[in-house]
């Protein structure tokens, strides 16, 4: 009777035999291309050599630079997720920023919380618990973002044939948090801009221009601080939204030819009080020297500045009292509020704020309002008035 077939990434019967320096141990190991092979290694002892072999084996189904099988940690599934991951970055098809947040993320609790579970281990029940204390002692988006990286490195584990299928996609959806869209009023503007122009360190910061420019343009603060004076037409009154400012490890800040997605390029008309502002910064740019290749919003030295360190001046100036929600998204808000207010088609003004889908611009930038009356109007002779009998027709009857 034929011996049975080796499973994939197995390895049969050890032997030994005696050599001048001490032992050989071997044993048939199937490998992954689904060929059987003989594996050797030597020791001064029986016990020795076969630990080696042992070891060899161990290394050959759990290493995270060759194959992932089902005894691969998922702290080391990890590691090959993210050379995946930063491959993307290398070839521009995924953000530094999203490099950055998905290693954050599987440092501080990804790997602490379930890194020394194998692949076979990961099941849904376990996955499930791991992302349901991480939404309810750090919060929900840090959770979303974990079972998104957890799920890619799974479908990477699935594609090695590890799993059969991936058991992130069974655990429980994660709510988006149900932050009310806000922008600022009249008065509210009034009152921050007033702000930031009495605070030196905002000036410094060049908040009140700023702010008065995101506002104007509706831009994401990487891509205004990114903004060169080379992307402003004075003539058409637009500027180009080509480029956003990141911070990539070991790299320093960069200004990335390409904003958050590709609807993100574009180039958006200003109005005129915008222009101005902007008239009278290359005014003071060209009398410092600066080129149309040097940003409008520089740093002392005339760099770029960190959106990161921009976001905390923000929160300093804004303090705990009626600012404490106020972040650079806000502005954002408030220019799609205006276009909204205003007449303008949701189509047009997702495609302002860079938009791919004219439901994200819906959901999370513009009020939900008061339906228009004119809706039941539409429907008034759908079905006949019940409340009116017909002709002839008596009560009851």
């Amino acid at each position: 009777m034929p011996r049975p077939q080796l499973e994939i990434g197995t390895y049969g019967e050890i032997r030994y035999s005696a050599i001048p320096t001490g032992y050989r141990a071997r044993a048939l190991f199937r490998d992954f291309d689904g060929k059987t092979r003989e594996v050797e290694r030597s020791g001064k002892t029986k016990g020795k050599a076969a630990q080696r072999l042992r070891d060899t084996f161990k290394d050959w189904t759990g290493s995270t630079t060759g194959e992932i099988t089902r005894e691969t940690k998922l702290k080391d599934l990890a590691d090959v997720w993210m050379e995946q991951i930063r491959k993307d970055v290398r070839e521009g098809t995924k953000s530094p920023t999203t490099a950055t947040t998905y290693e954050s993320i599987l440092t501080r609790h990804v790997k602490p919380g379930v890194g020394e579970l194998r692949v076979r281990e990961a099941t849904v029940m376990r996955l499930d618990r791991f992302l349901g204390a991480l939404q309810s002692t750090i919060g929900p988006s840090t959770a979303k973002t974990a079972r998104t990286a957890l799920s890619g490195m799974l479908g990477l584990a699935a594609r090695y044939d590890a799993v059969d299928s991936n058991p992130t996609r069974d655990t429980r959806r994660i709510p988006k948090s149900k932050k009310k869209p806000r922008a600022l009023d009249a008065e509210e503007r009034t009152k921050w801009l007033a702000r930031v122009e009495a605070n030196e360190k905002a000036r410094r910061w060049d908040l009140p221009d700023l702010s008065r420019f995101m506002m104007a343009a509706g831009v994401r603060v990487g891509e205004a601080l990114a903004t060169y004076w080379e992307d402003i037409d004075f003539v058409a009154g637009t500027v180009d939204v080509t480029h956003t400012v990141v911070r990539v490890k070991g790299e320093g800040l960069l200004r990335k030819p390409r904003p958050k997605t590709e609807s993100s390029l574009r180039a958006l008309p200003l109005p005129s009080w915008a222009l101005a502002l902007l008239k009278r910064r290359w005014a003071e740019a060209r009398k410092d020297g600066r080129s149309l290749a040097s940003p409008v919003f520089a740093s002392t030295v005339g760099g770029l500045r960190d959106p990161n360190n921009v976001l905390r001046v923000i929160r300093e100036i804004r303090g705990g009292d009626d600012f404490i929600w106020l972040t650079s998204h806000n502005f954002r808000k408030t220019t799609a509020t205006a276009m909204d207010d205003a007449g303008i088609p949701t189509r047009l003004i997702a495609d302002h704020l860079g938009h791919s889908r004219v439901s994200m611009t819906q959901d999370n930038y513009l009020e939900r309002k008061a339906v228009d009356p004119v809706t039941a109007l539409a429907l008034e002779g759908l079905l006949d008035n019940p409340s009116q009998p017909k002709t002839g027709d008596k009560p009851g009857s």
